[in-house]
């Protein structure tokens, strides 16, 4: 048996700015990474890095990237993103479900919260490959998000590490939390098994901060629904939801959206989970700027319904309702220049042709003919009238089409054609635990639980339905930062 002050369960994002926060109260802090070294920091390592924050200019923007060049500077417009802007992107794509009391925080806080993490040496970086356009000399960012950290997750995580080992903060490899020590007193520390061995570690004080249930097959068939064990995992094996299966075991309370989670059009064969030599490039997300097929040859979604970044974490349910769970990306020679960086990977499904009808033939598990008429009828229905425009919604849609295309519809007739298959990759579930504005887990009689804190993806009550790309890594780090702000006063 040992014992430490703070015990934080998981060693992703928001279990390092709970154990950065934890420090800054002065408490002694040990972290629990279930995954070896090589695999080590859960979904965060394998993300691309954006964050999104409120922000009112480039001046906010110097704050937190200092060594941002005046060539930068004077050749880019980063607009703003407000707080109400923030606000209302939370509002819309969860439809309005979002528990408003941990939404003010996560708005609230994001600024002041990126500034807090490039204080602990955390890196950001201004997101041109994949959020900007360069139009008439000068990029331009849309859609909320301007920044990532440097690296993408694996620096992220890198970062991270460095911080920790400066603050004396110790991370255990290879640790698995089995269950939390709890009595009518509340939680005082966690069972963990450890090559082969179980071992009691006390704490004053738990942060649960392990991830979602994404890499459970059989809970996300259970919650998720039928079809849900065959979706392919973005990341890490090791988010099996043993942090919200330990709380719920001591009668902690269940919050969200059990039967939801964030996932996108993933690579058709890539691997069953997430490969970090590879990363976060099997997603694909440039379909705004062509038609997505089903294995019927028809159009499902709307493809130009708002920005890829309020879309792109639900159409990956849409793809996986398909008929073989499967969908193929068409694009032609005019969006051949918009596609971003992970359509160019070597590790991808692809067919390329001179003609539309040679493509058609290539479209694996696609019924060849009904696709050619879809794209005849796309072409006669598109609004050719009106100026295409990537940077905004411009209204460039289609009429007449059952399944219409709202925005940036082009005709599909320049070639070389080029087809991406893709298939559903889940990122992280919506569902988890209910928490206090101090990110305190409460249990099912309301009651906070005395010494147990939670953050990052297994928190419910944040995300329904859809989710603003960019949040979750933002939401880790303010939750991340006010569990371990909460747990080490607590205990100091």
């Amino acid at each position: 048996m040992s014992e430490t002050e703070i015990l934080i369960v998981g060693a992703g994002n928001a279990a390092f700015c709970a154990a950065f926060a934890a420090r800054e109260q002065g408490a002694g802090v040990l972290m629990l990474e279930r995954a070896p070294v090589d695999e080590r920091g859960g979904n965060s390592a394998f993300t691309a890095g954006a964050m999104r924050f409120a922000y009112n200019g480039v001046e906010d923007l110097l704050e937190v990237v200092p060594d941002l060049s005046d060539d930068e500077i004077n050749n880019t417009d980063f607009g703003s993103y407000t707080e109400d802007q923030f606000f209302d992107d939370m509002a819309r794509v969860t439809e309005y479900r979002a528990d408003p009391d941990l939404v003010e925080l996560l708005v609230r806080r994001s600024f002041d919260t990126i500034k807090w993490m490039h204080g602990h040496g955390i890196r950001f970086v201004p997101i041109f490959g994949r959020q900007a356009f360069l139009v008439d000399g000068k990029f331009k960012f849309w859609g909320g998000l301007v920044l990532e950290t440097s690296g993408g997750g694996p620096g992220l995580i890198e970062a991270h590490y460095r911080a920790a080992e400066r603050q004396g903060i110790e991370v255990l490899n290879e640790a698995r939390a089995v269950s939390l020590l709890s009595d009518d007193d509340g939680v005082k520390g966690v069972r963990v098994k450890k090559a082969g061995h179980t071992t009691d570690i006390m704490a004053k004080a738990v942060v649960l901060a392990s991830g979602g249930f994404q890499a459970n097959a059989e809970w996300r068939t259970r919650y998720l629904g039928p079809g849900w064990d065959l979706a392919k995992v973005r990341g890490t094996r090791f988010n099996t939801g043993d942090g919200i299966r330990m709380a719920l075991d001591i009668g902690a309370s269940s919050c969200g959206n059990w039967s939801g989670c964030h996932a996108v059009g993933w690579d058709l064969n890539a691997p069953e989970f997430g490969d970090l030599a590879v990363g976060d490039l099997f997603q694909k997300h440039s379909y705004p700027f062509g038609i997505m097929v089903n294995a019927l040859g028809e159009r499902f979604v709307d493809e130009g319904a708002d920005f890829r970044n309020y879309t792109y974490a639900k159409y990956g349910r849409v793809i996986l309702e398909q008929p073989n769970q499967l969908a193929w990306q068409v694009f032609d020679a005019k969006a051949t220049d918009l596609l971003r960086d992970e359509y160019r990977i070597r590790q991808i499904t692809k067919v390329k042709a001179d003609t539309i009808e040679e493509l058609a033939a290539k479209l694996e598990g696609v019924d060849a003919q009904r696709f050619l008429e879809t794209v005849r009828e796309f072409n006669a229905a598109v609004q050719a009238d009106i100026p295409f425009n990537p940077n905004v919604k411009d209204g460039r849609g289609t009429e007449g089409l059952d399944v219409p295309k709202s925005n940036w519809a082009n005709t599909i007739d320049t070639p070389p054609f080029e087809a991406y298959a893709v298939t559903c990759g889940v990122t992280f579930t919506f569902g988890g635990l209910r928490i206090t504005t101090d990110a305190q887990v409460i249990d099912t009689d309301g009651h906070p639980i005395p010494g147990l804190y939670a953050a990052g993806e297994l928190v419910g009550g944040l995300f329904y339905f859809n989710y603003p790309g960019g949040t979750g890594l933002m939401s880790g780090s303010v939750f991340g930062r006010i569990a371990g702000g909460s747990a080490g006063a607590a205990v100091g």
